[in-house]
């Protein structure tokens, strides 16, 4: 298979990086692995975004093969740190046996938990998500929350001792971007105890951007790229996407205003009667 060569992720703003799960990470862009018209396209995509964490469905990867052309082991010899997931779990006890089964074949305590409510809409089910988070953590895992964008269930997560907790943008694979950026923004502004990161939904470059500017630590996108009429673009596009909306957010926008505001001073401005022709008079 043809090798591809990746780049180093790009330090940000004054050498910023960020943690999550207990990991440093430069790039602030998390990819998926599902849904690439082939392997080597998603490798190529992975390179374009310069992404250090990719996240994959443990129910949905056969974690007895470990050879170079299987996706785990593509995954293990690129510069990249696996995270796996609970996709396809619609109970806590089932998300929580997937979970001991990727510690156990990946040998890493860190886990994206997700528990579905049903197939039509694929959004997260609160009662099973918690009961699996509290279950986790007390077995000694790292957890990242995958959430409804519900202020006050994120702050459970959170207080409860997740590491990271996502709230969805909208629903997976949907593209519709953020459909209430007001509970986002809430989130953020309420939770300062974890790392925060937009999951799910994320249609375009502008999506990531605005998530960004929300002052969200990172964002995940898998559909947005992996069916994209051309993969390997979008992949840069959301990395440049991610890294200008965090840009603006350490940057501080201006308040919004209900009126015009001149931007230079009506100080000292000349004015049309300062001097009369003498024609005029």
């Amino acid at each position: 298979m043809k090798k591809t060569k990746f780049s180093q992720p790009e330090p940000g703003v004054n050498g910023d990086f960020w943690y999550l799960g207990g990991r440093k990470l430069t790039s602030r862009l998390l990819l998926g692995t599902s849904g690439f018209p082939n392997p080597l396209t998603m490798m190529e995509a992975f390179a374009a975004s310069a992404t250090e964490m990719v996240t994959v469905a443990i129910r949905r990867v056969n974690l007895n093969e470990s050879g170079e052309e299987s996706l785990l082991g593509m995954l293990r010899a690129a510069p990249v740190q696996i995270l796996p997931n609970t996709a396809g779990c619609y109970t806590a006890k089932e998300a929580v046996l997937v979970a001991e089964l990727a510690r156990e074949a990946l040998e890493t305590d860190l886990i994206k938990l997700e528990v579905i409510g049903d197939d039509e809409t694929l959004l997260p089910d609160t009662e099973q998500l918690m009961k699996a988070a509290r279950q986790l953590i007390d077995s000694g895992f790292t957890v990242l929350a995958y959430a409804n964008d519900d202020p006050i269930t994120c702050k459970k997560l959170a207080a409860m001792g997740c590491a990271a907790v996502m709230p969805l943008a909208s629903p997976i694979g949907s593209g519709m971007g953020l459909v209430n950026p007001y509970n986002l923004e809430l989130i953020r502004d309420q939770i300062s105890e974890c790392a925060l990161v937009v999951d799910a939904g994320i249609g375009t470059a502008s999506d990531a951007t605005r998530a960004m500017e929300l002052g969200y630590d990172g964002v995940l996108v898998n559909t947005a790229i992996s069916r994209a009429k051309h993969p390997m673009k979008m992949a840069a596009a959301m990395r440049n996407a991610v890294q200008a909306g965090r840009f603006a957010f350490t940057a501080g926008r201006i308040p919004r205003r209900f009126y015009a505001r001149a931007s230079s001073s009506m100080t000292g401005r000349v004015s049309a009667n300062a001097r009369s022709h003498p024609e005029d008079s």
